[in-house]
């Protein structure tokens, strides 16, 4: 991705990742409730994901060149082989979305991904996991992770009863696969520098999703009923190529305007994107009410108040001149 880019343009195509995210939350909870089987969908959406990139980074002349560098890089132990597993992140999401979007719906699944997410943030800033090295922890990152909690608290209110303790039990899948998402995003910015190309990021992140979602499958292939048959519609095989959308742009992104911008552009086309998903195709278990509406825009709220130091760190004081006879100790 081009550097010149403007930052408005970076913050926009992160918010279009975000969209792709909402739109592929809802096809792969409707496959999940389709074949009866969450991790059957989550694997069905891996797999049409992992066949693009393959297609992709095999059929290109900058896909074949990025796995050879990415394998140098390894040989150099420049990059930890164990960043290659940052696809099983995806594969948690993808699994939450098929387990919870139909019971659940969008806008609460991505509220509780949102909440993750903003905790993930502050965890990779303060480790300095990401490439940008170790950021202090400001008063307005705590204060944001603690106002998008009571946020999620606040959206899911109106609905404790509806839900029920199973329906509420079902939003720690995207609460718990938001606390490692910023960290995928970091591991995939690595694997992409390293390689020189996000294609690459993103088909070692596919293809280490479906190995674990295959390997999950088939271990409880023999205590589960079997899934129903494949859906003939074509838009619910979309969720995979989505995906490929959502992890090429973070792995391009999160290099040029680090892992807590990125999660600002990505959570604002989320909400926006769920909020509309859930206005305009509610499912029978979906009702969007002002609880819900509102809860969503204090979250947005609260990732805006977490991530505006981010975007604008303060320049370092500027230390007094030595003097000559102090220098000379």
């Amino acid at each position: 991705m081009p550097r010149q880019l403007p930052a408005p343009v970076r913050l926009g195509l992160a918010m279009v990742a975000g969209l792709a995210l909402a739109v592929q939350s809802r096809i792969t909870g409707t496959m999940g409730l389709r074949l009866g089987d969450g991790l059957a969908a989550a694997l069905v959406s891996f797999g049409a994901g992992l066949l693009l990139m393959v297609v992709l980074a095999l059929g290109t002349r900058g896909g074949r060149a990025g796995m050879a560098a990415l394998r140098g890089g390894l040989a150099r132990r420049e990059l930890p082989r164990w960043y290659l597993v940052a696809g099983a992140v995806g594969a948690a999401v993808v699994f939450a979305q098929g387990v919870t979007v139909g019971t659940v719906g969008v806008a609460l699944f991505t509220i509780a991904l949102v909440a993750g997410q903003t905790v993930s943030g502050l965890l990779v800033d303060r480790m300095g996991f990401a490439a940008g090295g170790r950021k202090r922890l400001t008063a307005p990152r705590l204060a944001g992770s603690v106002l998008t909690m009571g946020a999620v608290v606040w959206a899911v209110s109106a609905r404790f009863t509806a839900l029920g303790p199973w329906g509420l039990s079902l939003l720690l899948l995207p609460l718990l696969a938001g606390l490692f998402y910023g960290f995928q995003q970091a591991m995939n910015g690595r694997i992409a520098a390293a390689a020189g190309t996000p294609l690459t990021a993103t088909l070692t992140n596919f293809a280490a999703g479906t190995v674990v979602l295959l390997a999950a499958w088939l271990a409880r292939l023999p205590f589960a009923p079997p899934a129903h048959a494949l859906p003939h519609e074509w838009w619910l095989y979309c969720a995979g190529p989505l995906g490929v959308v959502v992890v090429f742009l973070s792995s391009a992104l999160v290099r040029r305007i680090g892992v807590l911008l990125l999660g600002l552009g990505a959570v604002a086309g989320q909400l926006v994107g769920s909020l509309l998903l859930d206005l305009a195709f509610p499912t029978p278990a979906t009702a969007v009410g002002t609880a819900t509406v509102l809860g969503t825009a204090l979250t947005l709220f609260a990732v805006l108040v977490a991530a505006a130091p981010w975007r604008r760190n303060p320049a370092p004081a500027h230390l007094p001149p030595v003097r000559a006879s102090t220098a000379r100790r």
